[in-house]
């Protein structure tokens, strides 16, 4: 981590889990909460003012879901790391929400000191999502692709895209993984889009769990 904190936005409808949460994280010195809103029409346009390097972000919210919303931040590009923070478990959320463009997707009912943990991977550029999703992403993985008429073919990479692949599979972000192989964060943007396309995948979360689940991060 750096000297300067983590900065964090808190964007959630329920005030007494954001007064919790804000509470948990003024404990550490190695992170601070930047603001927070209540809706997610008020948490876009704080994340636009300030720029947190998190934004935690519930699901379930009235008028404007947390789908939406982060699909709006994205459009917006907005760079800061966004999490997912919710009680869903629920297959196709956790699929969309990655497929949007989320860092990370975190259950309500995990421990403190394990969100704690959670939220200082994600502020060091990793993916981050709760151990016990990680067998239901894989399934899900398993599912689509025993609906496709092909697997992923990892021969057809480079060997600059199998590079990007493996540090993909160990939750490093577009940034990290620039500064691994000493390349812009556009280059290796343009490099996961090629290999997703090669692999025939949507997301980089779906290219990182084939890869853990065929060992590839290990090579």
């Amino acid at each position: 981590m750096s000297e300067t904190p983590a900065s964090i936005l808190l964007i959630d409808d329920h005030p007494l889990l954001r007064q919790g949460i804000k509470q948990l994280i003024e404990m550490e010195d190695d992170m601070e909460v930047a603001g927070e809103a209540s809706n997610a029409a008020d948490g876009i346009l704080l994340a636009k003012d300030i720029e947190p390097d998190l934004i935690l972000m519930d699901l379930n919210m009235p008028e404007m879901n947390g789908i939406e919303a982060l699909e709006s931040l994205r459009e917006h590009n907005i760079s800061s790391r966004i999490i997912m923070f919710t009680v869903s478990d629920y297959e196709d959320d956790v699929v969309a929400a990655l497929r949007a463009g989320a860092d990370g997707y975190l259950l309500k009912d995990m421990e403190p000191e394990d969100m704690i943990r959670q939220l200082r991977q994600a502020a060091v550029g990793k993916m981050v999502i709760s151990e016990r999703l990680t067998t239901l992403l894989a399934q899900a993985l398993r599912s689509n692709k025993s609906q496709q008429a092909s697997r992923p073919d990892y021969d057809s990479l480079t060997p600059r895209e199998k590079d990007i692949l493996r540090l993909i599979a160990e939750g490093l972000s577009n940034k990290m993984i620039g500064r691994k192989l000493d390349i812009s964060d556009g280059t290796v943007k343009v490099h996961v889009k090629h290999l997703l396309k090669k692999l025939n995948l949507r997301s980089r979360v779906e290219a990182a769990v084939w890869a853990v689940e065929e060992g590839l991060h290990k090579s």
